[in-house]
């Protein structure tokens, strides 16, 4: 039986068409939706077949259209449109491992409260600004996903611990902190509604470059010393003191402690040894180091608080947790004098009695640390006012008044 021949010019259309069909079986195809790569594989067939007759041996165009349509088909069933959502399963299993998961869309209520907008977002929840229908006012919402972060026992102890803080900050009623109306649980969230403020945290201003005038500086530092006065008078320590916890509206003269966050009634059980609540670079010695806290600590946060604002730098800063609890027990803050020279020495003294390591050596109260904090801005004021207008060499001795029986008007 004789073997049928094929010409140069078949051959070549026959590979020419085999690489195309290669081509978009590997290449083409898989960039496509399904729908539109068995499209282009049935133009493309189509095309090749219809090109068979020009050809001297047709069969060998039959070869790539057939190969076109059999790749196609070899891609499996054309899928949906649209892949099927992934499950919780598959969506936790694909996550990097210590990735936080993804965040929950937010909350249209609270308790009774309407959520308008997400306004915050800190490592724990998000703070939403909501309304209260009953009295038409703005609150801002701060929720805490306990459940995410806490399971069995430690969850129940989280859980009271919230509302604990509710509790206790609930009942301070001062102008410089802010007000808590109401708590709750609910959509695994616990939340807090408090009253909401216009402005913003003080923590923008504690970059150089962005420093507050001293004077402005020294208002706000002994408002809040006032503030934690009242608190520790009523049994309760901030114990996060901190810029980020300070909202200010510069223009109203408005300055609120915030978040009373990890407060705890100062007469109940301690934190566990070890355990140490609050941010660690405001953090006093005995609270770095586990040991019992009262409002002196405060003091010392404020303290902290007072030369990263009037310097721009934090007073202790270690390249880890180790250098910088062994800076914040054992070495002095620098003198506030030797970064910005400056500034007055009775100010230099005010803050380094604040940050005094010993608590007995501290300010014993918030009080007394506002009341030098005020002298120290009435001495510069006094110290910057113009001197008084020279004297004309004539010596004013006599006062007349509308009553003066010298006077040369009718009484």
């Amino acid at each position: 039986m004789a073997v049928p021949t094929v010409d140069a010019a078949s051959l070549a259309a026959m590979l020419a068409g085999l690489a195309l069909a290669a081509c978009h079986t590997l290449w083409f195809a898989p960039r496509l939706s399904a729908r539109s790569a068995w499209a282009a594989a049935f133009v493309m067939a189509a095309l090749s077949l219809a090109a068979a007759p020009w050809f001297a041996q047709p069969f060998a165009l039959l070869v790539p259209a057939a190969a076109l349509l059999f790749g196609q088909l070899g891609r499996g069933r054309m899928p949906p449109s649209k892949p099927p959502a992934p499950t919780p399963s598959a969506v936790a299993e694909a996550a990097p491992a210590g990735a936080a998961p993804p965040a929950k869309p937010m909350p249209v209520t609270l308790g009774r409260y309407r959520i308008d907008s997400e306004i915050g977002r800190g490592s724990m929840g998000a703070v939403y600004l909501g309304r209260d229908p009953q009295l038409g006012r703005q609150v801002a919402i701060k929720t805490l996903a306990l459940s995410r972060e806490f399971a069995g026992d430690k969850l129940a102890e989280a859980r009271q611990r919230f509302f604990r803080e509710a509790e206790t900050a609930g009942r301070l009623q001062h102008p410089d902190i802010v007000t808590i109306y109401d708590a709750g649980e609910a959509q695994d969230l616990a939340w807090i509604a408090m009253e909401y403020i216009k402005g913003e945290d003080l923590q923008r201003h504690t970059a150089p470059g962005r420093l507050l005038p001293v004077p402005q500086v020294l208002e706000i530092a002994a408002r809040v010393a006032e503030a934690l006065a009242y608190a520790h008078s009523q049994g309760v320590v901030h114990r996060d003191i901190k810029p980020a916890n300070v909202m200010v509206d510069l223009a109203g003269g408005v300055v609120k402690v915030t978040d009373f966050g990890v407060a705890r009634i100062a007469n109940a059980s301690p934190a566990p040894t070890g355990l140490a609540l609050g941010t660690p670079t405001f953090m006093s010695p005995e609270q770095m180091s586990g040991r019992h806290t009262d409002g002196r600590s405060d003091l010392y946060s404020l303290g902290v608080m007072l030369f990263q604002l009037l310097t721009g730098r934090l007073p202790h800063e270690g390249g880890s947790m180790a250098e910088l609890m062994r800076q914040i027990v054992n070495e002095p803050a620098p003198d506030l004098r030797s970064l910005r020279p400056e500034l007055p020495q009775a100010l230099a003294d005010v803050v380094a009695l604040a940050l005094e390591k010993r608590p007995e050596v501290r300010y014993p109260n918030g009080v007394q640390m506002a009341q030098d904090l005020r002298a120290v801005a009435a001495a510069m004021r006094e110290a910057a006012a113009p001197p008084p207008t020279p004297s004309d060499g004539f010596e004013r001795t006599a006062t007349f008044t509308r009553v003066e029986p010298r006077h040369n008007s009718a009484p």
